[in-house]
């Protein structure tokens, strides 16, 4: 099959482009035939544009085909850009040419918004369900969004690194793992990049990651997923005050550049993304206590915050805030505790509208103190000979945190279930398709 190739996205085909000659392609949304004149609107990831035909004007080949097009056959239009001020957009194409690159079948699910589709119909049909214009743009901002956090992390001078996800061991100690046959011996699914970017900061020094995780939780959750993306930084010569300077920066970075190219979009749909405002606010874990017991909700010490409690606190504070020195048994073996007070660490999770969106601390970065803290978890130092082996060779200190990318897009787009924010979500009764 011979068509011509796609020249521009049906936002480019402005009024400025009166008279010029382009292609483009995509899905037919909408047919509407008034006898001399025909109007198609094509689809494609950018947005809509109208085809006009008129009968007389049109060339026979395309008027005829006209009318056997079908809600989402994928075609491909070349033809004249004109100005209009009908025309929904302000400007339409009047077709040469309409090929039909492939016919469709009546879909089994609406995208079009006349009857609404529960969220487990949407998964189960969601390479169709991603037709519908508003989920698709949902993975268009989650796009720019990565490029945020890129661009941000490369102006500090991070470098981008790619880990293993086949591991022998624990990273955390304490979550529960997926187990894979590897040839003759038992590996897992790697939880977390977390022993690996804190070797690496021994010599690349500050090391970036963005990449599946896996944890093998029986949640049942509209937060929690079983395969995510994780989004990990870690930094030599550096404490935990100044990775949450980074991780400001980033998600400032993030909003900013959301509201730049998708705010209108978002608008359309009541939803304001309101960049906040560097320092973020810090409350200790101590303070959020005391906190919830005077909004009547009771954390006993070295408990963890409750999903409840987030909601509380950011009702209280209203912006994004970070939450920092948790109880040092309440954190991963890896966390520093306060010189000063070795039960409390230093540590911090961002808390956004509610939810917990990222987890950092400084790091242990004497090898003693690391085996003492493995011991007191009840971890076998041997099982982490491999990683303990690099604190021999000038292990700086370092700090970093870990941030759920899907987490970030829920709040960011004030989505309801992480699982709309994900193409293909995994969870513990979902593994197609």
């Amino acid at each position: 099959m011979s068509f011509p190739r796609k020249t521009h996205w049906t936002r480019e085909v402005t009024a400025e482009l009166d008279g010029k000659e382009v292609t483009v392609a995509g899905w037919v949304w909408e047919v509407r035939d008034l006898g001399g004149v025909k109007f198609i609107v094509i689809r494609d990831r950018e947005g809509f544009i109208q085809v006009t035909a008129k009968k007389g004007v049109t060339p026979d080949p395309v008027w005829n085909i006209i009318p056997t097009l079908g809600k989402e056959d994928a075609v491909v239009v070349k033809g004249v850009v004109k100005a209009s001020r009908i025309a929904r957009a302000g400007v339409e194409i009047y077709p040469e040419e309409l090929h039909v690159v492939a016919k469709s079948k009546p879909l089994p699910l609406d995208i079009w918004g006349n009857v609404e589709t529960d969220l487990d119909t949407r998964l189960t049909y969601r390479s169709i369900d991603l037709k519908r214009p508003e989920n698709s743009f949902i993975f268009r901002v989650e796009s720019e969004v990565l490029r945020g956090i890129r661009e941000t992390l490369y102006n500090h001078g991070f470098i981008e690194v790619f880990t293993p996800k086949i591991i022998v061991t624990s990273t955390e100690g304490g979550a529960e793992l997926f187990t894979v046959q590897y040839f003759e011996r038992i590996a897992y699914l790697a939880q977390s990049p977390q022993l690996y970017k804190e070797e690496l900061t021994a010599s690349l020094e500050r090391v970036f990651e963005i990449a599946p995780a896996y944890r093998a939780e029986k949640h049942n959750t509209n937060y929690h997923l079983n395969e995510f993306i994780s989004v990990d930084i870690e930094e030599a010569f550096a404490n935990y005050m100044d990775v949450m300077g980074i991780l400001e920066d980033v998600i400032v970075n993030v909003y900013d550049r959301v509201n730049k190219y998708f705010g209108g979009e978002l608008r359309k749909n009541n939803i304001e993304v309101r960049i906040p405002k560097k320092p973020f606010k810090k409350i200790t874990y101590d303070e959020a206590l005391d906190i919830l017991e005077k909004r009547g909700l009771k954390v006993n010490w070295g408990d963890d915050v409750p999903k409840a409690g987030m909601e509380i606190l950011s009702e209280e504070i209203g912006e994004p805030f970070f939450i920092i020195h948790f109880p040092t048994d309440l954190r991963a073996f890896y966390t520093k505790p306060l010189d000063q007070d070795p039960k409390i660490s230093e540590s911090f999770d961002l808390v956004i509208n509610g939810l917990e969106i990222a987890s950092g601390s400084s790091r242990i970065h004497e090898k003693e103190m690391l085996i003492e803290a493995l011991r007191k978890r009840g971890l076998n130092p041997d099982n982490f000979a491999s990683h303990l082996m690099v604190y021999d060779y000038g292990m700086p200190p370092h700090a970093g945190w870990g941030m759920g990318l899907y987490r970030l897009m829920m709040v960011l787009l004030k989505r309801e279930n992480i699982r709309e924010v994900v193409l293909y979500p995994r969870d513990r009764f979902r593994i197609e398709p």
